[in-house]
């Protein structure tokens, strides 16, 4: 395609946190599909310890290969807008400070959000991606609108982008039928002041960020696998809009890090 950007060069180095929030393969609440849980919206957007790293190369991907990370429907441009809105109201607490558009950030960058697709000021400002899904016009299925996402975990926004949420979730083993219908009954259901979360943890042989991974390409399980990347993944409805957000936070830590009981229980997930 003409104008696209290049995958961007590797990571430089590994950017790990020093620790898991949660173990929720030790909770039997969240260690089954779909494994949702309430959140308290105060609780919705966290920084954690590797904040300035991460942020760092956040800022490299988005200057780099802003087409890979970043994609925007016309439907969705009213929700993306109202999105960095309701973001804006929080930010104060995350330890950010404003200046009319202008945002200093607790590692010490200015973003200003003027003049910039609003996932693109989002994908600057904080740690999470950010999705945005919305009902779609000949269907009862979300379909995936817009996102920032400069951290995918094996899977290309380009292939997602205008899917409706089985189109996403392929190719992922039992999802269609009735694990398919149960997601969509959540995101019907979600209110705008009852935010919902869940979290998945699997083993990488690379600590990258930066992961897509095509449909079409091979799956081959890493003969060893390090490093521990797990996600803290939020839905909230946008009570203007109507539209689902979809956030990720991305933790990855080695897993020789995790307290023994927690590698023990790990270990025997993944081969009982």
């Amino acid at each position: 395609m003409p104008g696209a950007s290049r995958r961007p060069a590797p990571q430089a180095a590994p950017i790990l946190q020093a620790r898991l929030p949660f173990y929720l393969w030790m909770d039997p609440r969240l260690d089954r599909l779909p494994g949702i849980l309430p959140l308290d919206p105060d609780d919705w957007l966290w920084r954690d310890d590797a904040y300035g790293a991460q942020m760092a190369e956040r800022e490299r991907l988005i200057a780099t290969c802003p087409d890979l990370v970043h994609a925007m429907l016309p439907r969705a441009q009213d929700a993306a807008a109202e999105l960095l809105a309701l973001v804006s109201e929080r930010l104060p607490a995350l330890g950010f400070t404003r200046d009319g558009t202008l945002w200093t950030c607790p590692d010490g960058r200015k973003v200003d959000v003027a003049g910039q697709p609003p996932l693109m000021a989002l994908g600057r400002l904080l740690q999470q991606d950010f999705c945005i899904l919305q009902r779609g016009d000949n269907g009862p299925e979300h379909l995936l609108g817009a996102a920032i996402l400069c951290f995918p975990a094996s899977w290309t926004l380009s292939e997602k982008i205008g899917r409706p949420l089985t189109g996403v979730h392929r190719p992922v083993p039992g999802y269609e039928g009735q694990l398919a219908a149960r997601v969509q009954r959540l995101f019907d259901a979600i209110r705008p002041e009852q935010p919902l979360w869940r979290g998945n943890a699997l083993a990488y042989a690379d600590p990258a960020l930066f992961q897509p991974r095509r449909e079409s390409d091979p799956r081959h399980p890493p003969a060893a696998a390090p490093y521990l990347r797990s996600e803290r993944q939020t839905l909230m409805r946008l009570p203007r809009s109507g539209a689902v957000v979809f956030s990720i936070h991305t933790f990855v830590i080695l897993r020789s890090q995790m307290p023994e009981e927690a590698q023990r229980a790990f270990d025997q997930r993944r081969h009982p």
